[in-house]
């Protein structure tokens, strides 16, 4: 089930849904926008079969990957099932270095957050 982003002015707000907050152990994450750095397409991220160590969560490969992952010396929090919506959101000064998400609307999201990043100081 994909993820809902919720973006106002200072605030990105990721919203879990259904069984997905069972699998990554998490319901909600909240990171302030001056700490968001922006966002991409992840689908070939998604598609690969190992995602890092993980730390605490859920990972089927080609079914779900949900949770957090300790990868090339990052720590990612993961909510995907189909690669094909998957965004990544690059962070800083957060505990997560990044997130990767299934989204809906991919092109959407990712536009929207790059809109909400654009201008906003480092």
């Amino acid at each position: 089930m994909p993820t809902t982003l919720e973006i106002t002015s200072d605030m990105l707000t990721v919203q879990l849904e259904g069984a997905d907050r069972f699998w990554a152990l998490k319901s909600r994450l909240e990171i302030p926008i001056h700490n968001v750095i922006g966002a991409r397409p992840a689908t070939e991220e998604a598609r690969s079969w190992l995602h890092g160590m993980r730390l605490g969560g859920t990972h089927i490969p080609g079914v779900i990957s949900a949770g957090r992952f300790y990868t090339d010396g990052q720590l990612v929090f993961w909510d995907v099932h189909d690669p094909d919506k998957a965004i990544a959101i690059q962070l800083r000064d957060e505990r997560y270095d990044r997130l990767v998400l299934e989204v809906e609307n991919p092109e959407q999201e990712v536009t929207r957050v790059e809109q909400a990043t654009a201008g906003v100081p480092a």
